[in-house]
């Protein structure tokens, strides 16, 4: 069988563009080496722009548990904050293991396959080797994550320049004390807290290399938040520490002949802004939006480009404010100073986070 689309990934953006597919009538297989819905580091935290995309995959009610949020708070090692509720609309704290189950449910209900078999590369003639065998198809799909192997084999990566940031999330049940998600400053490091349940918290740490060790514990992260520690208090873990990293990736073009790059595979700058799930969600929608009813060539081509060029300003509104607070996370003098400007000016951060979220 050849299929119309195949995806590599059944991570969140590879099953958004398995249902996306095959509502736009295509016939998708993804392909996961998981059994189940991956469970990987992630903050959980689906901002207002990234809910608006995923509202239409019609997925909400499959997930259990999810907490809203309804802003962000800053703040400083001393203990001052500066905060800002969401102009329109609110977040979703959402375990990245119920959100994936969910979202596998449905493309499966709509008609796409899922196979538990890893890929080993791009096939010659269009569509992928994997260690099940060949797997023939007219476009192929790379949503496989920030180490994408699909990426590599087609030569779209390029080496990243400057600092390695690197990031751990574990949970704790515990009822979140805020509907908001916090974050927490430290020279060369970031506390994250989400809330994800009723009695569940993610709490996320991003820290720099040239900080701390690429392997640093989260132990040894968590005591640089000393406030936030006592603030856990002796709450149960109710998850194993997962990590990533290094997290900066540079790709030379989001597209080769007959394959497409989305979510995290298309290039990623770092987790400090929260967007990550939004722009996986609006690259698997842009990517189906774009392509022809016939597969074919010339049209998947320009298809291709279309889908590129869409994406571009996407990207931009991500990498753009994530570069600039990266910027100020490795300025803990410039980066007082700032928030401390927002705080004598808290419409200026609201005015921030409408850009941002």
């Amino acid at each position: 069988m050849i299929w119309d689309v195949a995806i590599c990934g059944g991570g969140p953006a590879g099953l958004a563009a398995a249902l996306h597919a095959v509502r736009a009538g295509f016939s998708a297989i993804v392909l996961e080496r998981s059994a189940g819905a991956p469970d990987k580091a992630c903050g959980e935290g689906l901002m207002p722009r990234g809910l608006r995309a995923l509202e239409p995959l019609g997925v909400l009610a499959g997930i259990p548990e999810a907490r809203p949020f309804r802003g962000i708070r800053y703040l400083q090692e001393d203990g001052s904050a500066v905060e800002a509720r969401f102009p329109d609309g609110a977040g979703l704290g959402i375990r990245r293991t119920a959100l994936g189950q969910a979202l596998r449910d449905c493309a499966v209900s709509a008609g796409a396959e899922i196979r538990a078999v890893p890929v080993r590369g791009l096939r010659n003639g269009g569509g992928v080797e994997t260690e099940a065998g060949a797997i023939e198809a007219r476009l192929v799909i790379a949503a496989d994550g920030l180490n994408s192997t699909l990426r590599r084999a087609a030569g779209l990566e390029m080496e990243s320049n400057g600092h390695r940031r690197f990031g751990i999330r574990r949970h704790y049940a515990l009822e979140p004390w805020a509907d908001l998600v916090e974050v927490h400053w430290s020279a060369g490091a970031e506390a994250y807290v989400t809330p994800v349940g009723a009695r569940s918290v993610n709490l996320a740490l991003l820290w720099e290399a040239d900080a701390f060790e690429e392997k640093a514990s989260f132990e040894s992260l968590l005591a640089h938040f000393p406030a936030l520690r006592e603030r856990l208090g002796g709450a149960p873990v109710e998850s194993e520490a997962r990590g990533a990293g290094p997290l900066s990736r540079r790709v030379k073009a989001r597209t080769a002949p007959r394959l497409a790059l989305v979510g995290d595979a298309a290039g990623y700058v770092d987790a400090i802004t929260g967007q990550g799930l939004s722009l996986a969600f609006t690259s698997a929608e842009r990517l189906v939006r774009a392509l022809p009813r016939d597969l074919r060539e010339p049209g998947l081509t320009r298809a291709l480009r279309s889908y590129d060029a869409a994406l571009r300003s996407e990207w931009l509104r991500y990498a753009l404010p994530a570069r600039a607070l990266l910027g100020l996370a490795r300025r803990p003098g410039l980066r007082r100073r700032a928030l401390q400007v927002l705080q004598r000016h808290p419409a200026w951060f609201g005015a921030l986070l409408r850009v941002v979220a």
